[in-house]
């Protein structure tokens, strides 16, 4: 009922009463002095009455209603939520979600013209200016919960495709184990990837020597300031398809990496101990004239009887703003019973340095890394521009073995516009002694030049 039906009512009320009290009109003509004092002291509490139930109405109107009750509501059965997946973009889409999965593609091309002039009679048709794809790599990688990580990938620019990374790595610390097809921890130079080397090409001694990817077990601890890698291998992929190849080796490479406020300090070590068994009674050193565009090797050991091979490697880089200095020295023995066991050498010293303002080389775990430009060409800048010169030597005799020397002076220009893109220029010029191939005259000493430009994307 609303408020002013009840003022109403109470009103009605009141009159009602005030009636009932009042006398007849017989009765008040004999009413006295004292009876009409006591009427209307009864109608003055009764008026006091009905204000008190007035001022109740009005303070229980202006109160809010109160809220119903809640009704209780029957609780969902309990669903485990699936983890959060976020997508990246690093040269290509990385998936990763919250428990620990990821997945990423991964690939690089490696597009060069490359050339090299050399006395008449050296190279025949092999040689001058000529355009190859270096390199087509595809696969991926990613992580698995638990502390597993994995790649897969292979180069399909022979026409055909030959694998190169594929391995499993365990590790939740500073210890991992890594089983596949892997570099087997042999020199700076030759575990720096190709993608971030200084030159179209690497130092002679890690073609010449066979340093290359290999199935086996390796373990590694990287600390803060030291690397410790060892592990044991066996061949390359390929040439594991014959059954006959059981050859074995024992690699190891320890690195000192401290770091003195912006200077990045690199020494280290390697040792390579191999039996050949049953794969061959044989083993050849050879390289190419510094460019992969021809098949001609101008120093060669030609095959020598062998049964395995021992070698030992010195290495030491520093990076400190935009300068950086690097050199290795890498002696290798054979092998040979009842001969004399001969020793070849090989190593190189290069100097760098960065002219863009702000960039300098990027250093990873024992290897250089990705050379990222401060100010790139989608902000505005021209990219990073690095410029290297090297000193590289291959000596191929000892004793009865003449395989030939090879002194290479390079100077190169490195340009990378963004991050995944380099363009890399190169010169150098080439001393042979003892050439494995003689000139039109006969001469076995002479000097040869070389050229190469490439061009790379990786993602």
């Amino acid at each position: 009922m609303e408020q002013p039906h009840m003022r109403h009512v109470l009103t009605a009320a009141f009159l009602a009463t005030s009636m009932l009290s009042l006398p007849t009109a017989a009765h008040a003509q004999a009413m006295t002095a004292e009876e009409a004092a006591q009427l209307r002291a009864e109608l003055a509490a009764l008026k006091a009455q009905v204000q008190t139930l007035e001022s109740r109405l009005d303070a229980a109107a202006a109160q809010p209603a109160p809220a119903p009750a809640p009704v209780a509501t029957p609780t969902p059965p309990s669903v485990t939520a699936k983890p959060a997946t976020e997508i990246s973009w690093k040269g290509a889409p990385e998936i990763k979600t919250a428990d620990g999965w990821s997945f990423k593609p991964r690939g690089r091309m490696q597009f060069d013209v490359a050339g090299i002039d050399a006395p008449a009679g050296v190279l025949g048709a092999r040689g001058g200016l000529t355009t190859e794809i270096r390199r087509v790599f595809l696969g991926f990688d990613g992580k698995i919960p638990g502390g597993f990580s994995y790649r897969a990938e292979a180069d399909f620019a022979g026409g055909s495709a030959e694998l190169t990374d594929v391995y499993l790595t365990y590790g939740t610390g500073p210890l991992s184990v890594t089983v596949g097809h892997v570099r087997h921890f042999t020199s700076l130079e030759d575990v720096t990837s190709d993608l971030f080397t200084s030159f179209t090409e690497r130092a002679a001694f890690v073609p010449a020597f066979g340093f290359e990817r290999r199935v086996g077990i390796g373990v590694q601890y990287k600390g803060k300031q030291l690397l410790a890698q060892a592990g044991v291998f066996g061949d390359d992929a390929n040439s594991l398809l014959d059954d006959k190849n059981n050859s074995m080796s024992v690699d190891g490479r320890v690195i000192w990496m401290p770091k003195f406020g912006k200077t990045q300090l690199h020494l280290g070590g390697s040792v390579h101990f191999r039996d050949f068994n049953d794969l061959s009674t044989t083993a050849r050193y050879r390289a190419r004239p510094f460019v992969h565009t021809t098949d001609v090797r101008l120093v060669d050991t030609g095959d020598i009887s062998a049964t395995g091979e021992h070698g030992f490697g010195l290495e030491g880089a520093l990076m400190s703003g935009p300068f950086h200095a690097s050199g290795e020295a890498f002696w290798q023995r054979m092998k040979r019973p009842g001969l004399a066991d001969p020793t070849f050498f090989g190593g190189y010293a290069e100097v760098g340095m960065l002219l863009t303002p702000g960039d300098g080389r990027s250093y990873r775990d024992g290897a250089f890394d990705r050379l990222r430009p401060s100010k790139s060409i989608t902000e505005g800048g021209i990219g990073a521009i690095e410029i290297n010169a090297r000193y590289d030597h291959l000596d191929l005799n000892d004793g009865a073995i003449v395989g030939g020397t090879q002194k290479t002076a390079l100077i190169g220009v490195v340009w990378a516009p963004v991050d995944y893109v380099r363009i890399i220029a190169n010169y150098g010029k080439l001393w042979i002694d003892d050439a494995r191939i003689a000139t039109a005259t006969g001469d076995r000493d002479y000097s040869a030049d070389t050229f190469g430009l490439r061009t790379q994307l990786d993602f």
